[in-house]
């Protein structure tokens, strides 16, 4: 279609006017810009967070499978193109890597993780607070922000989403801290809280995580326990008005209501058991033994739990990783005496470097006492005795050159290879290990197969000879492709990926692969070494075992025959957890349950650390057991449903049409940016319509920085630069568009064309002509939101609609002078009409926001005052029973006694009425100073300004 710079400035301005909250088509941009396949529930998720201006956030709880990240990655993506980039996202630190990853792989958003290390350079570099980012999203874990909420508070932050936000549903406990401190840190921040077990054990948990979100959602918790909590069983009106209340700021999608877009697959789960021989045995048990006394001198005392974790993992996983630690502690003992600080930190960090998730887990790992800094000779005597002990282990660890268990893998291999060709699969597999050491002789071992070189490494560091040729390679293979970013790391990543998925039969990974990749390609995972944190399991097999995934997962893991413990984890994880089995693995209820994976993996290492005979580790097994066994309470369930859950056939007619309103206004947006493009670069570019690919041959607008080469509009794009609306080069050519200038002229405009698409509302205009002026209105109000006014007339005064008008511009048109003096007047008077039309919309919808808004504080405040006065009644009563007790004491002392109470109560009473009547006094003040912010918030600015005024023409 010819287009002309007209129909240019119309689409320029549709694709980036400012659209209103809750409006589908302002989230058209991000949609379009996604590098995701993007389901219905996840776009009516970000509009429901999205739905009202005055909303403080949301709580987005879809079912554990349904993609809450990518909602949240919609929600930042909006918030970033309308330029407010003070954005935060607060995670559990095993998953910061793969936000950073995620964000930028599926949406294009720059991102920094702040950690201690990280924090602390840039205050070094000079910079103020490390928060303050104009350029790049914040993410950070739990801890670092309460640790560092005196510079996180500083900022005002745009948006901030919590992950994982079942960790917060207690914050009305003073014992959660950490959740306590988040939600004063972060009050008047607009939040959107992600979890899948919004409701666990109690009602109080939604007060909880409603009253992190907006503290004027509920009154406090003695009301919201008073008026719900323990009264709600069957009252069906309670229920009713818990549920509008929570309508507000709660969305919950389940898996089974949108199976209509989203297919699935199973886990299947295989065991292999391995025996170990005498020596592996001797080894496991002398160093175990060593590790549970109760005073060690190689442990450093500040972190003794956690190296003591380390040290267990690194021992389970294999000979060659604890032979390696073993050094890394004599070393540090043999410092301690000679009173080298330097060796000895040195020593320290080296026992961690084996372990790549030592800085993740240490991050939530609270530290201990303070390591002493003066040696007695009974001190020196202990490490010179340990360092004995410990170069015996060592000696006889260096002794084994082959571990069983290694060979288990072989049998592994085969057997899940098996699988997966039954299952139609490909025959790939990633093994996971917890330890550097092991990853390279696991190279070692398989080296030696008919496996040798379909082998690819994938860890924290990936300097081997073999991942720095990859990279090299990839990185000339996408050269003409936007794959390429400016982090070396990322970059690594995705060649090692590709090298895996294109060439390599086998990935040995540490636990860096179970952050932030996908490998739907694989559906063969093997834990040569299991975490202890189900919520790290999970991660591993979801790198698998995800949308996109074709076939069902193989998930196999090893058994020590010869050890109790470790077989009562597996069967913990597999029965209770339900991690290696079924078509969701672990459930919402017992990964919500447990809150912290990394609590859990303490009280796995207490039982190692305390149990010594086979009674001790069953019994203390059998009572975590009994903790995990208890099941979520059916009243509970049933009160989830009915608060949080809407009707299976009302949920499948939203998302019908949230799915074709997403794809309508997609096409649309589309073809929008494909035509200016079209007509701005059409002599640097040669374009191929029907895939929407275009071949930049020459720099446009002497930007060196925009690459030469293919382009293509859409995702899953591997071959091209991906064109998207908020691609640089899009930006540039839209604002080329608006510079470019559109005089008074003719436009005549092709109905009869045999390539125009035929527009029914059109034909009684055809041979007409008439007046066109495009107006683009602004109004600031609770939000900006920009309007595009069409007032177009024929020569008769007969007036076309909005739609008519836009239809209009779909035609290719010829510009010529004009031939008729442009009548204003008519032209003006239609677009006041309109333009009142648009206002009253906006006062009627701002409206209705202020009425809901005022609907909560209403609640709010009486929600307080019910617990005042509920607090007077008891009083009352109190008083009448120690009067009654008093008329009834058998003896004069007991009787003044009883009434001394009974006065002492009274005078309480009184102060307490006063107080209730000042604390009225002060929630009616603090209703009325909402309502004063609200309505200065709805004063109205607006800008009017003229696009372009026409004569037009249809032939």
């Amino acid at each position: 279609m010819k287009i002309t710079d007209y129909h240019a400035k119309y689409y320029a301005h549709e694709l980036t006017k400012h659209r209103p909250s809750g409006d589908i088509e302002g989230l058209i941009s991000t949609l379009m810009s996604a590098q995701v396949d993007l389901n219905p529930h996840q776009v009516d998720a970000a509009l429901f967070a999205f739905k009202s201006p005055l909303s403080k956030g949301a709580l987005l709880a879809d079912e554990v499978g349904l993609g809450k990240t990518i909602e949240a990655g919609i929600l930042l993506s909006q918030k970033w193109a309308e330029r407010k980039r003070k954005l935060l996202i607060i995670v559990p630190s095993s998953l910061r890597k793969q936000w950073n990853q995620e964000l930028w792989e599926k949406f294009f958003l720059p991102s920094t993780i702040l950690e201690t290390r990280s924090f602390n350079s840039s205050l070094k570099q000079g910079m103020e607070n490390p928060f303050q980012r104009n350029d790049e999203l914040v993410i950070c874990s739990y801890q670092f922000a309460r640790n560092k909420s005196e510079y996180a508070s500083q900022i005002k932050w745009d948006l901030i989403v919590i992950d994982e936000a079942h960790r917060l549903r207690n914050v009305y406990k003073p014992t959660n801290k950490i959740a306590r401190a988040l939600r004063e840190t972060f009050k008047d921040a607009p939040k959107v809280l992600l979890t899948a077990t919004p409701l666990q054990n109690s009602l109080m948990e939604l007060y909880g995580l409603s009253s992190f979100i907006d503290e004027y959602a509920f009154g406090d918790k003695e009301s919201f326990k008073s008026q719900y909590s323990s009264r709600i069983g069957s009252d069906e009106t309670l229920y009713s008005e818990l549920k509008s209340r929570l309508a507000l700021i709660c969305q919950r999608t389940l898996r089974r209501q949108v199976k209509e877009y989203v297919r699935y697959t199973k886990r299947i789960s295989l065991t292999e058991e391995f025996t170990p021989k005498k020596e592996e045995q001797v080894l496991y048990e002398k160093i175990s033994g060593y590790l549970q006394r109760e005073n060690l001198k190689a442990l450093p005392s500040s972190q003794r739990q956690l190296i003591t974790l380390v040290l267990r993992k690194l021992l389970a996983s294999s000979t060659f990783a604890i032979h390696g630690a073993l050094t890394k502690m004599i070393n540090r003992l043999e410092s301690v005496l000679e009173k080298d600080i330097e060796r000895q930190k040195k020593s320290e960090t080296e026992i961690s470097e084996d372990f790549e998730s030592f800085e993740d887990t240490k991050e939530e790992w609270k530290n201990e006492d303070e390591d002493k800094t003066l040696l007695s000779e009974s001190d020196k005597t202990s490490i010179k005795k340990e360092i004995a002990e410990l170069k015996e282990f060592h000696e006889l660890a260096v002794s084994i050159t082959e571990n069983t268990k290694g060979d288990s893998l072989l049998k592994a291999l085969k057997v899940g290879f098996k699988t997966a060709r039954e299952l139609g699969a490909k025959e790939k597999v990633i093994i996971f290990t917890e330890s550097r050491r092991t990853q390279n002789y696991l190279l070692d071992l398989l080296g030696k197969t008919q496996y040798a070189e379909k082998i690819v490494l994938f860890n924290g560091s990936n300097n081997d000879p073999q991942s720095k040729g990859i990279y090299k390679k990839w990185k000339i293979e996408n050269k003409d492709s936007d794959r390429i970013t400016s982090s070396k790391t990322a970059d690594m990543r995705s060649a090692l990926v590709d090298y895996f998925k294109n060439t390599a039969q086998i990935m040995i990974a540490t636990e860096a692969a179970a952050e932030g990749i996908n490998l739907q390609f694989c559906s063969f995972i093997i834990n040569y070494d299991l975490p202890w944190n189900p919520q790290r399991i999970e991660q591993r097999i979801g790198r698998c075992h995800r949308y996109g995934q074709k076939h069902d997962v193989v998930v196999v893991n090893f058994l020590n025959k010869k050890n109790e413990a470790d077989q009562r984890v597996l069967q913990l994880l597999s029965e209770k957890f339900r991690l290696f089995e079924g078509i969701f693995g672990a459930s919402d209820e017992v990964l919500g349950s447990i809150e912290s994976g990394v609590d859990f993996e303490k009280r796995i290492l207490n039982i190692y650390q305390k149990c010594r005979t086979s009674e001790e580790i069953k019994e203390a097994f059998d009572d975590l057991q009994e903790d995990m066994s208890q099941p979520i309470d059916e009243k509970m369930k049933n009160t989830r449903q009915k608060l949080l859950e809407n009707f299976d056939e009302e949920v499948h007619e939203k998302l019908k049409v949230k799915n074709q309103e997403s794809k309508e206004y997609l096409d649309k947006y589309g073809t929008r940016l494909w035509e200016i493009t079209k007509l701005v670069l059409k002599d640097n570019a040669v374009f191929e319509p029907k895939v929407y690919t275009f071949y930049l041959k020459t720099k446009p607008f002497g930007l060196n920085s925009i690459p030469l080469g293919p382009y293509r509009m859409g995702n899953n794009i591997q071959d091209s630069h991906i064109y998207r609306p908020n691609h640089p080069l899009a930006e540039k050519i839209v604002n080329t568009v608006f510079e470019k200038k559109t005089e008074r002229k003719k436009l005549k405009f092709n109905y009869t064309d045999s390539s125009a698409p035929k527009i029914s509302i059109l034909e009684n205009f055809i041979g007409k002509t008439g007046f066109l002026k495009l107006t683009k209105i602004s109004i600031e109000s609770f939000e900006t939101e920009d309007y595009l006014i069409f007032s177009a007339l024929t020569e008769e005064g007969e007036e076309l609609d909005q739609e008519q008008c836009s239809r209009l511009f779909s035609l290719p048109a010829e510009v010529s002078e004009l031939t008729k003096k442009i009548n204003f007047e008519p032209l003006d008077n239609s677009y006041n009409k309109k333009k009142k039309e648009i206002l009253s919309h906006i006062s009627e919808k701002n409206s209705k926001n202020f009425e809901t808004e005022m609907d909560k504080l209403d609640y709010w405040a009486e929600d307080r005052k019910k617990t005042l006065e509920q607090k007077l009644k008891e009083m009352d009563k109190s008083i009448r029973e120690l009067k009654r007790s008093a008329r009834r004491a058998n003896s004069l002392p007991e009787k003044i006694k009883l009434q001394k109470q009974a006065n002492d109560m009274e005078n309480k009473r009184d102060k307490e009425w006063k107080e209730y009547e000042v604390a009225k006094k002060e929630i009616e003040n603090k209703k009325e100073q909402l309502i004063d912010d609200i309505e200065a918030r709805l004063k109205q600015n607006i800008t009017e300004n003229i696009v372009f005024e026409i004569e037009w023409e249809i032939i």
